[in-house]
């Protein structure tokens, strides 16, 4: 198996462990939303369009910022392999 393939647990474990940061980021994205755009004691059983537009603008942000963060941790990640390798590189380099 080259090096950079992965077994098939290994693939299974990153996606279960995908799965679960999604679900937590759902839950923790639901709860957050909720306490903020809807009151702990409401009178009607369906969303006031406040609520809605609140509920809508809260998601929107969380997954804007979700995705942010998720791309500077791929660009960090890609740097740190780049420079492992090139700390490699100059390990096995002979000494002049």
């Amino acid at each position: 198996m080259a090096t950079g393939e992965l077994s098939e647990a290994q693939l299974k474990l990153a996606t279960d462990l995908e799965l679960e940061m999604m679900a937590d980021m759902y839950n923790r994205m639901t709860n957050v939303c909720q306490k903020k755009c809807i009151p702990a004691k409401y009178k009607e059983p369906d969303l006031s369009k406040g609520e809605a537009v609140c509920i809508d603008r809260c998601v929107a942000k969380y997954l804007e910022i979700h995705d942010r963060i998720g791309k500077k941790l791929t660009t960090l990640s890609q740097q740190d392999e780049a420079t492992m390798k090139k700390l490699q590189e100059t390990q096995m380099a002979p000494p002049k």
